[in-house]
C-alpha cells in the first residue's frame, strides 16, 4: 500500500478542518462548563459549612433547599460535560476515519456520516443540558432572593 501523494493528501486535510473547528469550539464550551461546575461545588461546600454551625431550623431549611438545587445542577452539568467530551472524542475519531479511509482506500462514507451525526447529537445534548442548568440556576437565585426578602421583612418587624 502506497501513501497518497501530496495532491491527494491536501483534500483530506481540508476535510479534517471541520472536526478541528468543532473540537476547538467544544473545548471552549467545556471550559465554561467546568468553571460553572467548580463554582457550584464551592458554593455547595460553603452552604454545607453554614449548616454545620448549627443554624436554627427556620434558617437551615432554605439552605437545604439550595443544596438540593445545587446537587441537581451538578448532575445536569456532569451530563453536559460528558456529552461535550463525547463530541470531542467523536470528532477525533472522525478525523482518524478520514485519514484511514484515504490511506487505505476504504469506502467508509456511511461510518463517517454516522460518527459526524453522533458528534452533532452529543453537542446538541450538551447544549440542551447547559440551557437546563441555566434555568435551574435561576430557580436557585429566586429561592435565595425570596429567603432574603423574608428575613429582611422579619428583621423590620422585630425593630
Amino acid at each position: 500500500m502506497q501513501p497518497p501523494s501530496f495532491e491527494k493528501l491536501v483534500p483530506i486535510l481540508q476535510l479534517s478542518i471541520g472536526p478541528v473547528i468543532l473540537i476547538s469550539g467544544v473545548g471552549l464550551l467545556l471550559l465554561t462548563l467546568t468553571n460553572r461546575f467548580g463554582r457550584l461545588v464551592d458554593r455547595t461546600r460553603q452552604l454545607k459549612r453554614d449548616l454545620d454551625v448549627g443554624l436554627p431550623l427556620d434558617r437551615a431549611e432554605p439552605i437545604h433547599e439550595q443544596i438540593a438545587i445545587l446537587l441537581r445542577r451538578a448532575r445536569i452539568l456532569r451530563l453536559a460535560i460528558l456529552l461535550g467530551t463525547t463530541t470531542v472524542l467523536l470528532a477525533s475519531v472522525l478525523m482518524l476515519l478520514l485519514f484511514v479511509s484515504a490511506l487505505a482506500h476504504l469506502e467508509l462514507t456511511a461510518v463517517i456520516v454516522a460518527v459526524f451525526s453522533l458528534a452533532l447529537i452529543a453537542l446538541i445534548g450538551s447544549m440542551l443540558a447547559f440551557m437546563h442548568d441555566m434555568n435551574t440556576a435561576l430557580a436557585a437565585v429566586r429561592l435565595e432572593v425570596r429567603e432574603k426578602e423574608k428575613s429582611g421583612k422579619a428583621e423590620t418587624l422585630k425593630s
